[in-house]
């Protein structure tokens, strides 16, 4: 029994040991290609939590999800702040920004994990798309 007990842990541990630290949804060291390098950023305020989006997905801001008007859902997209090179992994679920000169919506955890001013709305980002 002690010997069966020793196995299991020794096992959950080095399945623990090999599992990657994934910010979003996914890992940062994948493989991306470039989709926009002038693109600009800008995040979901507060109201839209709870709300369905075009993907029919419930929409919170505590999760690594973003809007773009062209790719499809379920795209993940690492985002990247040109100003730090800080940079964060999303999924397409929901269709905008509809504002002229933002091209893509941040959930706001994703926004503030990639922003140094919190106090500021939009950022000028690099927009890489998973292969």
């Amino acid at each position: 029994m002690a010997k069966r007990v020793l196995i299991v842990f020794v096992t959950a541990c080095l399945l623990a040991a090999c599992s990657s630290s994934r910010r979003g949804g996914a890992s940062a060291s994948g493989s991306f290609s470039v989709y926009d390098k002038k693109a600009v950023a800008c995040y979901y305020a507060d109201k839209f939590n709870g709300r369905k989006t075009a993907s029919g997905e419930k929409f919170s801001n505590s999760k690594y999800t973003a809007a773009h008007k062209k790719l499809p859902f379920g795209t993940k997209v690492k985002v990247t702040n040109k100003a730090n090179d800080k940079s964060v992994i999303v999924t397409i679920n929901d269709r905008g920004p509809f504002t002229r000169g933002r091209d893509i919506d941040l959930s706001k955890k994703a926004f503030m994990e990639i922003t140094d001013n919190k106090n500021h709305g939009m950022l000028n980002v690099i927009i890489e798309v998973a292969k």
